[in-house]
């Protein structure tokens, strides 16, 4: 286990330069006076006249050969150098930063049922086949995959906020954000349920919880309709497989062996595919937080994109590279976990 683990982590380095490469040559497909952007640490240093722009490319050498940019612009990310965000009038990695919290916020109470829910679910709709709960389910998953995003997200809306006035759009209420914002209540993760906690005050969690729930909703049906038909297509094919043959014709307990044996072997294709769901979701569920104005890195990046904020797109994108690759280790790192004859690989 630790030999294969120290292979995997091995790799990281090595694909974290390759990401790198191509998002600096995306980089450098932008003219000198746009990749300045990426180098001003604030907007004063661009508001000079075309004299004054041209000393500044000189001076980060922005005309240099391209081994030589890249060298400096490595060593910019490596000390949180992104440049200046106009959309977020700060620099672009104080606004990663401080907008991570609230998706990580949204995608950890997202996920975490949609997770249990695609095992649960798929794992019944196999053990059922053609039975009245794998009819349910299916029909349950059918509809989950064929709503869009952006759909689903208005229905929520208009139901549980235009009619019943629930749920309300945005992170907090008018008089919550207040209190937030006062000097009173201490920030200490930027997560709005665990600081209300940490702070003592119930009613801040209660309100956080209320205009977390329609995108939490939205995000855990969306995704827990794909995930759930990659855990039945997995129970079914290793319910036929000869060892859960086997087992029964031992006389095994056939919970035992659907439910022990059975579905941790089925678990595998879905490791893949809820890591990398994980991973989109960690890059900024863009759709959902724009419908439900939910300040996060994907109403961020929606908006860096409509004014052509390159800087903080360029960032963005390579928070989201390190998101994908992170994931798809911890995923290869988990697999030994779930099915032993990985680890000799």
């Amino acid at each position: 286990m630790l030999n294969y683990a120290l292979r995997r982590l091995m790799m990281l380095p090595i694909v974290l330069f390759a990401l790198s490469l191509m998002i600096f040559a995306l980089q450098m497909s932008l003219s000198p006076t746009q990749r300045l952007a990426a180098y001003a640490p604030s907007p004063d240093y661009l508001k000079g006249g075309q004299e004054s722009i041209r000393r500044m490319i000189e001076q980060y050498g922005l005309n240099d050969p391209f081994y030589i940019q890249y060298g400096r612009w490595i060593g910019g990310i490596l000390t949180g150098n992104l440049g200046w965000s106009e959309t977020a009038r700060q620099p672009v990695s104080t606004a990663l930063m401080s907008l991570f919290p609230a998706t990580l916020e949204l995608v950890v109470l997202a996920f975490i049922p949609c997770l249990l829910l695609a095992v649960f679910l798929g794992s019944r709709a196999g053990i059922y086949l053609n039975r009245w709960p794998d009819h349910v389910i299916r029909i349950f998953t059918i509809l989950g995959w064929s709503f869009p995003v952006y759909v689903f997200g208005l229905l929520m809306l208009l139901i549980f906020y235009s009619a019943l006035d629930w749920f309300p759009p945005g992170r907090l209420s008018q008089w919550a954000q207040t209190v937030v914002s006062s000097s009173d209540f201490v920030r200490y993760t930027g997560a709005n349920t665990i600081d209300a906690l940490l702070n003592g005050n119930l009613a801040i969690f209660g309100d956080a919880l209320r205009h977390l729930a329609a995108p939490v909703i939205t995000l855990t049906y969306v995704n827990v309709a794909s995930m759930t038909r990659v855990m039945r297509t997995s129970m079914l094919e290793t319910l036929r497989q000869d060892y859960v043959r086997t087992a029964r014709a031992k006389g095994l307990p056939r919970r035992v062996v659907e439910l022990r044996h059975a579905r941790r072997n089925a678990l595998l294709p879905l490791a893949t595919i809820a890591g990398m769901e994980l991973a989109v979701m960690m890059g900024g569920v863009v759709i959902t937080e724009t419908i439900f104005d939910y300040a996060g890195l994907g109403q961020f990046a929606a908006k860096t994109a409509a004014n052509l904020d390159f800087p903080a797109v360029l960032g963005f994108g390579l928070y989201f590279a390190v998101v994908l690759v992170v994931m798809n280790l911890v995923v290869d790192l988990i697999y030994p976990l779930l099915d032993p004859r990985v680890k000799t690989q």
